[in-house]
């Protein structure tokens, strides 16, 4: 489902889309429809003289048009809606990818298994209020953000769904969603033009590069330390694994990985304070070994569909968690960072 990210596709000749260069000069926006045939004859007269080709990915552009990213936001909604209906995620595999696909896929299947028929309780989902972020960005893959209210959970919250695609012609995928309170969605960083300015995988004005948080996370969950906030996926985490590790007959081990690679990479956005937005994905495993004698409950309905083998002496659980941060911008006065809002879900159960 995910693909290696910044490895441009074999592409048509460039789309004829507003632009601006890595030198900062405005390309073709607003100057009508004249302008743009004009512009595209001289691309492909310079192409065929050997003299320079226009390249998609050293252009930087709006990743969408605020059209195109109603339609997907749109076709998304259905295929989700589709598949949870019928506990079918073949409906809408074509419609997400990396952490959200692994999520989804956990409660399809195991919705599947347990009412083959399809889902009882299947009320569709309504988005409304609906904004759109998009940024300026050179290089594939492209994305942007959807930020709405729901039809489901709390009233105050907002679902963010992050859409990306890495070729022209592919299908835009839900790769990341989180739900977090409203008042805590921050204000992102506009031009003058209304687009988002995306933040580099190592951007040093943050407080931590944003391809380091999902090691630095995972780093925090086995061994504390003062880089993020208190709050329920951090402090609050550790003291609850801390609890259960050790309980009568059964001992808990935990094992996070860091996800960074393709579509589970991280991307972010820069905020009006300086600071960035941060989406990322994490690993995670909780080994259940039993002593001698103890059997090892397995009550969720959920564990035991997708649960392989018996769990005679262990179980291990497999989870897979999208989180979105606030990251602080170096200079701030308060340089931890904050956890806005974390979906996760199990993937897989093991019993040996």
């Amino acid at each position: 489902m995910s693909r290696v990210r910044g490895v441009p596709s074999t592409r048509r000749l460039r789309e004829v889309r507003p632009v601006r260069t890595h030198e900062g000069r405005r390309g073709l926006r607003r100057h009508g429809r004249g302008a743009l045939l004009s512009a595209a004859v001289a691309v492909l007269s310079l192409t065929a003289s050997g003299c320079v080709v226009v390249r998609g990915d050293l252009e930087i552009v709006p990743s969408s048009t605020q059209g195109e990213a109603a339609r997907a936001l749109e076709e998304f909604t259905a295929a989700y809606n589709d598949a949870d209906k019928e506990y079918d995620q073949s409906r809408d595999a074509s419609r997400v990818t990396g952490a959200l696909a692994d999520i989804d896929g956990g409660k399809l299947r195991s919705g599947a298994k347990i009412s083959p028929s399809g889902n009882p309780d299947h009320v569709p989902l309504k988005l409304s209020d609906v904004k759109y972020t998009i940024p300026e960005k050179a290089a594939w893959p492209r994305w942007f953000v959807v930020d709405a209210a729901a039809n489901k959970g709390r009233d105050s919250d907002r679902w963010l769904f992050v859409f990306t695609r890495d070729g022209l012609d592919d299908v835009w995928e839900v790769s990341f969603l989180t739900i977090m309170p409203a008042s805590d969605v921050p204000q992102f960083k506009k031009d003058e033009d209304g687009y988002a300015q995306v933040v580099s995988a190592d951007d040093p004005q943050l407080s931590v590069a944003p391809a380091e948080l999902p090691e630095k996370y995972v780093t925090f969950l086995k061994e504390d330390s003062a880089l993020f906030a208190d709050g329920p996926y951090t402090s609050q985490e550790r003291a609850k694994r801390q609890k259960n590790a050790q309980r009568p007959g059964i001992v808990r081990q935990y094992v996070d990985e860091p996800l960074t690679n393709g579509d589970y990479a991280p991307v972010g956005l820069r905020t009006t304070d300086g600071g960035a937005l941060v989406f990322f994905t994490t690993r995670h495993y909780e080994k259940q070994t039993a002593a001698q004698g103890v059997d090892i409950p397995v009550n969720d309905a959920a564990v035991r569909a997708l649960m392989t083998g018996e769990p005679r002496q262990s179980l291990t659980l497999e989870f897979v968690s999208n989180q979105a941060v606030l990251d602080p911008a170096r200079t701030a006065s308060d340089e931890q960072v904050r956890f806005l809002g974390q979906v996760g879900g199990l993937t897989s159960a093991k019993g040996e």
